[in-house]
């Protein structure tokens, strides 16, 4: 048996978003908004927000979407990809990586677009190919909360972003009652999917006094290549027509957290490692041959008669490696190593102050200091990577302040309003860079060039959000907002150098098997958001729900790609295979959309138990206004239907996704249409006692179909043209116990 390599880790469980989800206090027009207490704030109230928790759905909170324990279990015997767990959420659709690595879309945008938090900490990927998204870093088991703001942000919940908020935490301390004995819990889970022979499992222990509360969790989880529901390739040599070559991986967390309350004051340490030996990528040219990861994180809040304070400090170190795994190596030999170092730390103060007890003031601010190293060391033999090391990126540099105020008034038990600015000083930087030192004069002069330039840029950006709520009556909510966003470009939008074919083909963060390199004069990106959210529902929010989000979003400056162009000395050839060479540049944009869900108790009986119907709607539409083309990897028209059964210990699902065809594809970026298709899902779950045991069938009809986000597929082969498939029929089955 392989070493498990211990992962001493642990995080603060976000307190105030794991306990109360942002603005959504229930309101009717009887009794009004309900009042928080001096000692309790509430978050203020956002757009479309997803709450994932462990205890049983609040219906005091009428604007979140809830899914209960039996749920989040449910999606962790389904899948070992976090990201995959917010499936279903309103606004959202994910984009293809590996198998525990996938990104995030809200509202057509995806990755650093995007604000992810884990435990609090602003988390980066530290890879030319973005292998190592945020949601990566922590086990579908380690969560116990998400939330998600898919519409307008509050300033005080992200900055250095412009289309959302993802917020992940894993469980609030347990304290032992004062004056009883020791408060011991502890877990173990084990599951298995038969589609790529997916298995793993994970425990938990705690032990807490009344003051103190130590917690360990560890998890594990490794898988072949998945089968998709028929041959979608010709192309495979390897494995079979039907495989998705360059999908296995295996993953390794543990984390350690020290938990201490004292009368109002609350201090979280928690450390955690992360060891990947390997996860294959069927849309990147690479693969990760390895991903080590620890991290620190400090969390405090204390209680006050004016309010409270919070603070974090954290600090996260990765080194990630890339090169080819079994099925991407043409030749026995074939190698071209490639190595990443990432320092992120981060250090955060917010106070929430009562200011009457109709009117809450939030003011704080941030700090986060990234460094990134990108080389790739020689290979011994080869005429062109060698006999140097290439500096990708050589001591790079992003430094963000930002400082914000917020104040929500409540006025009467019908209006709410917040408004709320944010002001962010984002500092980039990067030391010289180096070529192979081979032959190849060209690409020597390029280097020369590019170290010529002052890279050292500033930007100054401005964020703020207004936001009104109307009460109308105990079954009508109605929700408006405006916002401006900001977000500075990330190291490699600004500093990937090189025009050489193989160097491009290596930066390439959006899965299109293109290649691409970076501009140092980039600008921020600014998106200026209207969004509004009607809500229906019985007064007691019981029986059924309706809510419709529209939202219109023009983006300034949007960073986008056109075909690479003369520069630095250096001329871009033209690619094989169908792809196309790339270079990044400031474009403007617009992306609109509307989101509809809605539940309904159909049954609810004691003999039969209970049965809702659930479904989801999305469309998006994202267009470059300079270009008139479209922008990439929009999710077209999607919805899901679900019935959900529940009578006693025992829940059963059935579900179906049904996505249009994909016609609007990015031209330049070569992106490959796709066709329509419907799946047909079943979960079900039964506890006795301290047992749990899960089940499910994904995809039951085995349908052959291609991901519409999943980029193209070169598992083996890198020929443009076809998309990397979904997954097909895979029976799941998962066991916790509970002490």
């Amino acid at each position: 048996m392989k070493k498990y390599i211990l992962l001493l880790g642990v995080g603060y469980l976000g307190s105030a978003i794991a306990a109360e989800p942002v603005g959504t206090e229930k309101t009717n027009a009887k009794s009004g908004p309900k009042k928080e207490s001096a000692n309790k704030i509430a978050e203020p109230p956002v757009l479309d927000v997803l709450t994932i928790k462990a205890q049983k759905s609040n219906i005091d909170q009428p604007f979140g979407s809830y899914l209960d324990h039996s749920n989040i279990v449910l999606s962790r015997t389904a899948t070992s990809d976090t990201a995959q767990m917010l499936k279903g959420t309103p606004g959202m659709s994910f984009s293809g990586g590996g198998g525990i690595s996938s990104r995030p879309i809200i509202h057509g945008m995806a990755d650093d677009r995007l604000r992810v938090q884990v435990d609090g900490m602003n988390l980066i990927s530290a890879c030319a190919n973005h292998m190592n998204p945020a949601l990566s870093y922590v086990a579908p088991s380690s969560v116990l909360s998400a939330q998600v703001l898919a519409g307008i942000t509050p300033v005080s919940m992200g900055g250095d972003s412009i289309g959302g908020t993802i917020r992940v935490n894993s469980a609030d301390p347990e304290f032992a009652e004062a004056g009883a004995g020791p408060l011991i819990k502890g877990q173990a889970s084990t599951f298995y999917r038969s589609n790529g022979d997916a298995r793993g499992g994970n425990i938990s222990a705690s032990i807490a006094n009344e003051h103190a509360e130590l917690k360990y969790t560890g998890s594990t989880v490794q898988a072949r290549n998945y089968k998709a529901g028929g041959n979608f390739t010709a192309s495979n040599t390897k494995n079979s027509n039907d495989v998705v070559s360059s999908s296995a991986y295996k993953s390794e967390n543990q984390s350690l957290s020290l938990a201490l309350r004292n009368d109002d004051h609350l201090a979280v340490i928690k450390v955690g490692q992360q060891n990947i030996p390997y996860q294959a990528f069927p849309n990147v040219r690479m693969d990760m041959t390895g991903d080590d990861s620890w991290f620190a994180n400090i969390f405090t809040k204390s209680q006050f008669k004016w309010g409270n304070l919070e603070t974090r400090a954290y600090h996260e170190d990765a080194k990630h490696k890339m090169n080819f795994l079994a099925d991407k190596m043409s030749t026995p030999t074939r190698s071209m190593p490639m190595e990443t170092y990432g320092v992120n730390q981060g250090l955060s103060v917010k106070a929430n102050i009562d200011i009457t007890d109709k009117h809450l003031l939030t003011v704080g601010g941030e700090y986060q200091r990234y460094r990134l190293d990108d080389w790739w060391d020689p290979v011994p033999g080869s005429m062109m990577m060698g006999p140097g090391t290439f500096w990708n990126i050589n001591g790079g540099q992003r430094d963000r302040v930002d400082l914000f105020t917020e104040w929500e008034g409540r006025w009467n038990e019908q209006w709410l309003t917040q408004l709320g600015a944010r002001v962010g000083g984002v500092e980039m930087n990067a030391g010289a860079v180096k070529d192979y030192q081979s032959s190849t004069v060209a690409q020597r002069a390029e280097a020369t060039a590019v170290n010529s330039q002052n890279k050292k840029q500033t930007d100054i950006n401005i964020d703020w959000t207004a936001l009104v709520r109307y009460t109308f009556n105990d079954m009508q909510t109605y929700e408006l907002g405006a916002a401006r966003k900001s977000r500075s470009p990330n190291l490699y939008e600004r500093f990937a150098w090189s025009r050489g074919a193989m160097a491009m083909f290596m930066n390439n963060w959006v899965g299109d098997a293109n290649g691409y390199v970076g501009d140092i004069n980039l600008k921020p990106e600014v998106a200026h958001t209207v969004s509004a959210t009607a809500n229906w529902h019985d007064a007691n929010q019981e029986d059924w729900e309706t809510k419709i989000t529209p939202f219109y979003t023009h983006v300034d400056n949007y960073i986008d790609a056109g075909l690479c162009q003369t520069a630095n000395g250096k001329t871009c050839v033209s690619p094989s295979g169908g792809f196309n060479f790339l270079q990044l540049g400031n474009y403007d944009a617009h992306l609109f959309g509307v989101d509809v869900s809605g539940s309904k108790l159909l049954l609810d009986t004691a003999k039969y138990g209970s049965l809702t119907g659930k479904t989801v709607l999305n469309y998006v539409r994202g267009q470059n206004n300079d270009t008139g083309g479209n922008l990439y990897q929009q999710m077209p028209f999607n919805a899901t239907v679900a019935l959900e059964h529940r009578r006693g210990a025992w829940s059963n699902t059935i579900e179906t996704q049904l996505v249009a065809s994909k016609t609007d594809v990015q031209t330049v970026r070569v992106e490959p249409k796709t066709a329509g298709y419907a799946l047909l899902n079943l979960r079900s779950s039964y506890t006795w006692k301290h047992l749990r045991v899960d089940g499910g069938i994904d995809n039951i009809l085995d349908k052959n179909y291609a991901l519409p986000l999943g980029g193209t597929y070169i598992g083996e082969v890198s020929t443009a043209g076809t998309a990397v498939p979904g997954m097909g029929r895979s029976f799941n089955v998962g066991m916790t116990v509970n002490y």
